[in-house]
């Protein structure tokens, strides 16, 4: 029998503080049906993900089915995320109205990852290069 893999209570956005400095300071990202916002945290060791669905995106089932969706993108997909970063996923508001699904959600914000992933190793490897 194989482990659940689980996002831990350590690796989620928690505090209203940590929202509103991804916000505020994070790095912006469009999709079609979300904002990512990643805010880099240098030296903090992990990784923690924050979701917002407002009432704009429909009711209380439209927003918690879309918060279920992205909780499983981001489960499913630990190894794309980011080193010590917080990212903060927000649903727009006609994202209740699209028929989203799992491999939707994994087609728009993965890719995106993946971007992340390869700057993040860009930048470390510069690091690495210029100072011995």
């Amino acid at each position: 029998m194989m482990a659940r893999q689980q996002l831990p209570k350590e690796g989620r956005v928690r505090r209203h503080a940590d929202y509103a400095l991804c916000y505020e300071q994070g790095r912006r990202h469009h999709t079609g049906n979300f904002i990512l916002f990643i805010f880099p945290r240098p030296g903090s060791g992990i990784t923690r993900v924050g979701m917002a669905v407002s009432r704009k995106v429909g009711n209380a089932v439209t927003r918690n089915r879309l918060k279920r969706l992205l909780r499983e993108f981001y489960r499913l997909h630990q190894a794309l995320l980011p080193s010590d970063s917080d990212i903060v996923t927000v649903a727009k508001k006609h994202a209740g109205r699209s028929c989203l699904d799992l491999a939707l959600v994994s087609a728009e914000l993965e890719p995106l990852l993946r971007r992340q992933q390869r700057k993040q190793r860009e930048q470390s490897q510069e690091t690495v290069a210029c100072c011995p």
